[in-house]
């Protein structure tokens, strides 16, 4: 399927740095430039935001809407940093926004977000875990309930009651969107998530690396068994531009995340470059997406966002109806 929204370069075309900066936005993302902070879409995200979830038989989080689980079949893809970009972009769409850093072993988001090393969170009520404030995001993250330098050496059920914990523990505040920042694999968490949390749909995030992809392919799958909705694909790495020159160039291969939209018949979603103001701004603490919101990398992860808020409504309209048994006295 068709990349609606690629940054300038992932096309495989030859770009200079002023032809980069002087080229409008909108023609390289297929939208209009009045779009860029369009009401309507703020709207639509936020205010009147409805809730939805893929499992009819799993009850609904009374403080949460929709939630939407970034995923990757393997690690190193950008897996993370495009759950964080994607939670402040869907923030500056005008919805209340969470996010849960589900990676036990690994958690990052608490760095992503600037909150200091040894942030813990408050207890409410001897029960409830208060989510930490940063950027305007309820963050929570077992990186909070442990020290930086302390190995999770737990076994599966410990990760997967530890995940249960984190999701229905934290006092989320009125959430239209919780994003999941999932561990790489298709392991005991992916499969707890399934099971016991209520995901709207997933997000799959790969690079255009033919490794990456066949991992990739693997979420993708597990996700349809389990009957969760994919709302497409995030290319990360598409190509590096060169900050001297301007070349651009495919380290990674080209094309692949689009391939892999293509096979699923999903839709790829974003195609980003391989960027050290990315790698640096998420470092830093203040990722791309409110860092630099008027960039054209910004700009790519807010159009993720609102077509993120679209898929979520028109998967559950493409939804089957249930079947009706009607009783006559005939």
């Amino acid at each position: 399927m068709r990349a609606v929204h690629r940054y300038p370069g992932c096309t495989g075309q030859r770009a200079t740095r002023t032809g980069l900066c002087r080229q409008p936005v909108q023609e390289r993302l297929g939208a209009s430039a009045e779009n860029r902070h369009r009401e309507p879409g703020r709207r639509q995200l936020g205010h009147g935001c409805h809730s939805h979830k893929a499992q009819s038989q799993i009850p609904g989080l009374a403080n949460v809407k929709n939630i939407v689980a970034v995923a990757s079949g393997k690690g190193g893809v950008g897996k993370s940093t495009t759950a964080a970009n994607l939670a402040l972009a869907l923030s500056r769409e005008g919805a209340r926004v969470g996010i849960l850093d589900a990676d036990i072993y690994g958690p990052s988001q608490g760095v992503m977000f600037g909150i200091a090393e040894g942030t813990r969170p408050k207890i409410k009520d001897q029960k409830w875990f208060v989510p930490v404030q940063a950027h305007g995001i309820d963050v929570m993250s077992m990186a909070f309930l442990t020290d930086d330098n302390t190995p999770m050496v737990w076994r599966g059920p410990m990760v997967s009651g530890a995940l249960l914990q984190l999701v229905t523990q934290t006092a989320w505040n009125d959430l239209d969107y919780l994003v999941i920042d999932m561990p790489p694999g298709t392991g005991d968490i992916q499969l707890t998530l399934a099971q016991k949390v209520p995901v709207a749909g997933a997000v799959i995030v790969t690079t255009p690396q033919d490794l990456a992809l066949l991992d990739a392919k693997k979420g993708v799958e597990m996700f349809r068994k389990v009957n969760i909705p994919v709302l497409g694909v995030v290319e990360n790495m598409a190509v590096h531009i060169c900050s001297n020159c301007g070349h651009a160039e495919h380290l990674f291969g080209e094309g692949g995340g689009e391939k892999l939209a293509s096979q699923y018949n999903v839709e790829l979603l974003a195609s980003l470059p391989l960027s050290i103001l990315i790698r640096e701004q998420a470092d830093g603490g203040k990722p791309t997406a409110i860092a630099e919101p008027e960039s054209q990398i910004a700009m790519v992860y807010q159009e993720l966002a609102r077509h993120v808020g679209a898929r979520i409504v028109l998967q559950e309209a493409a939804s089957p109806a249930m079947p009706t048994i009607s009783v006559s006295d005939d």
